[in-house]
């Protein structure tokens, strides 16, 4: 089953709301993925297939060696740019 992980800074807040934004697009798109969500240190520790933080942590995030696709937000819980963002890559691991 596919794996998304929301990344900020502490893991517990923007990360969290990012999450249940997520998880209403997903459920818009009725795809079923394992969510999460965790601080920018767990990154390199994750096994997720898609990773989805904040345009302002990329370069943190960037350094982790990690096969996950990583998706960069500029409104962490803005629906519209989740959707526009996830769509194309749920595509490309066959889920939608």
């Amino acid at each position: 089953m596919l794996k998304i992980l929301m990344v900020c800074g502490a893991g517990l807040g923007s990360s969290f709301a990012c999450q249940m934004s997520v998880e209403s697009v997903l459920k818009e798109l009725n795809v079923t993925a394992i969510l999460d969500h965790a601080d920018i240190s767990s990154v390199g520790g994750s096994n997720a297939d898609i990773i989805i933080s904040a345009k302002n942590f990329e370069q943190q995030v960037k350094r982790y060696d990690t096969n996950a696709t990583v998706i960069f937000l500029n409104g962490l819980v803005d629906k519209k740019e989740i959707k526009e963002k996830l769509v194309p890559v749920l595509k490309e691991k066959g889920e939608l």
